[in-house]
């Protein structure tokens, strides 16, 4: 797991100034996050009909075969695109949520000499804390795009009268739920891809088919594993999120015991999920490398053409922080870390 971090680099002696910190983590964090950004508005317009049909399957309980029928007799093929434009606002972000915070958080505890030597893993779990407070952030956007999904063309109205029931606070139904979701999900999926990325055997320099089916396979096992961690907390989620009258989470879980059992807590839409999940993280993975090596072939080719000017590059820190930050995002192949040499 050691590509997860920067930290193979030594600790600064003296701990940068706050401002110097939080500009650096900012630009490691738009390098991890901006490319993760593009993937996921990729997916939500190729898979939003799959997470159409797992929300619905959180939210009542039904199998796969079950679902898409429905759905499809409740509008066609657009019921499955209801709630599209808050998913291409929330997916989007959410996902730079994730990566940033992955990349930011590492950057920022590894400028300090306190911190640049904890463990990968609790500076990882930091990152998950991070990305799970800036889904609350989100709230209000997923509660419009989940109760459209699952409610169909009576949501909003439905969600209006909930609001005027409740208030505004029903926005944030699931709050809680959503952030314990992705701190739940998130840190399985990069401790996964990180551990994977350390024992797979590295591509082949310059073979891209293996290189991407490479990183297909991680992201297919990081979201396998992510998605049997978080799903019972996301039918909580969902559950809360859409139900017809503001309830409290032990009534939430109450009833979905009460009609499914403790296995229908656990596995609702689980199945769908994983197939999903599993094509959103190879697609996420794929386009998030694919934009990790565009965006270092865009810092490579400033910094030659600034050397070539006889324009200071800023000392080694130039390409350090470079380095740092595919580190902490998106971990390099083996055979590509200096620390692997």
């Amino acid at each position: 797991m050691v590509a997860a971090s920067p930290a193979e680099s030594s600790p600064s002696s003296s701990p940068k100034p706050i401002g110097q910190v939080l500009r650096d983590a900012g630009n490691k964090a738009l390098g991890g996050g901006l490319p993760g950004m593009v993937a996921m508005a990729t997916q939500v317009l190729s898979l939003m009909w799959l997470r159409t049909t797992i929300n619905y399957q959180y939210r009542y309980g039904t199998d796969t075969t079950t679902a898409l029928r429905t759905l499809y007799k409740e509008g066609g093929v657009r019921r499955f695109y209801r709630g599209l434009l808050p998913a291409m606002v929330q997916g989007p972000l959410s996902r730079f949520g994730d990566t940033a915070a992955n990349a930011g958080t590492l950057a920022l505890l590894d400028a300090y000499p306190g911190t640049a030597s904890l463990p990968v893993g609790v500076k990882t779990l930091a990152a998950s804390g991070a990305a799970g407070a800036f889904r609350v952030f989100l709230m209000p956007v997923d509660t419009v795009k989940t109760i459209m999904q699952v409610e169909g063309k009576d949501a909003v109205a439905a969600l209006w009268r909930k609001v005027a029931t409740g208030g505004p606070g029903v926005l944030y139904h699931g709050a809680l739920a959503s952030a314990a979701a992705t701190f739940v999900g998130h840190y399985p999926w990069f401790a996964t891809y990180n551990y994977l990325n350390s024992v797979l055997p590295a591509a082949p320099e310059g073979d891209l088919g293996r290189k991407l089916g490479r990183s297909a396979v991680m992201g297919f096992c990081s979201s396998f594993v992510s998605d049997c961690c978080s799903n019972s907390i996301r039918v909580i989620k969902t559950t809360k999120q859409t139900t017809r009258e503001p309830m409290t989470y032990p009534q939430v879980a109450q009833m979905i015991i009460e009609k499914d059992g403790v296995l229908g807590l656990m596995g609702r839409g689980l199945k769908t999920k994983i197939i999903a999940n599993g094509m959103q993280g190879i697609c996420f993975t794929i386009v998030w490398r694919m934009g990790q090596d565009w965006w270092d072939a865009q810092h490579k080719a400033k910094s030659r053409a600034q050397e070539e000017q006889g324009q200071p590059r800023g000392g080694e820190q130039a390409a350090h922080v470079s380095q740092a930050r595919v580190a902490a995002a998106s971990p390099l192949e083996p055979t590509a870390s200096p620390a692997a040499k």
